[in-house]
């Protein structure tokens, strides 16, 4: 049986939970759809609706979008709070230093191939949502600023940050990482949508790259 014709229960016990997509994931733990609704239709209706919460969900609004029953509800919500606890944040914080976002970005570390991502942000530093710019080659990740703002302009985002792993486990930011920044942060600048940071994560932990270099972003007196 191949990749593709694996059920979702056997995938992840196979190929590991991070080779699932969120659909997925939500279809496993669902375990069965609703009436009129199959598990798979379900989970994909859920997981738009999870990508579009602004603030961690309450069971009515849940239910109301969904049309799950109380116990799927119960169910999705104990995920969502386990994942807030011990892995992911799953519930809406304001972003105030780099360790606040490092978390829901933590998944990145364990990928063979550089990954970029945006995080987009509200003006009250709320996360609205992270997009995947780029997947690299083994050491590098070419992106353009004009595909690096477009989800920001999109989400009509305040500022964002951007952050990108390291599969070798360094979190040391390299040359072409200083380079690529520079340019993000003068074409935030110009966008007037300010590059706050652009995290480096890797097997041991994340660096802040304003941290190191504070003069290439914007300044914001209530992130850092």
């Amino acid at each position: 049986m191949g990749e593709n014709e694996l059920k979702p229960r056997e995938k992840l016990l196979q190929l590991g939970a991070n080779n699932l997509s969120t659909e997925e994931l939500l279809a496993i733990i669902l375990g069965t759809g609703v009436k009129n609704c199959d598990v798979f239709t379900l989970a994909h209706k859920l997981a738009e609706f999870l990508a579009s919460a602004t603030i961690f969900p309450d069971p009515d609004t849940l239910y109301k979008f969904t049309g799950l029953g109380r116990a799927k509800t119960a169910q999705i919500l104990a995920c969502l709070e386990l994942s807030g606890r011990y892995i992911l944040s799953g519930k809406a914080v304001p972003i105030r230093s780099p360790e606040d976002v490092a978390g829901r970005l933590s998944y990145m570390k364990y990928e063979p191939q550089e990954h970029l991502v945006v995080v987009t942000l509200n003006s009250s530093g709320f996360v609205i949502n992270i997009h995947e710019l780029t997947t690299g080659l083994v050491n590098q990740t070419p992106v353009h600023p004009r595909e690096a703002f477009a989800k920001a302009v999109e989400d009509r985002a305040v500022s964002v940050i951007f952050a990108h792993n390291h599969p070798s486990g360094s979190v040391q930011p390299s040359g072409e990482d200083w380079a690529i920044t520079r340019v993000l942060c003068a074409s935030g600048h110009i966008l007037q949508i300010p590059v706050l940071d652009h995290l480096i994560i890797g097997k041991c932990g994340v660096n802040s790259m304003c941290r190191l270099k504070p003069e290439y972003f914007e300044k914001k007196e209530s992130f850092l």
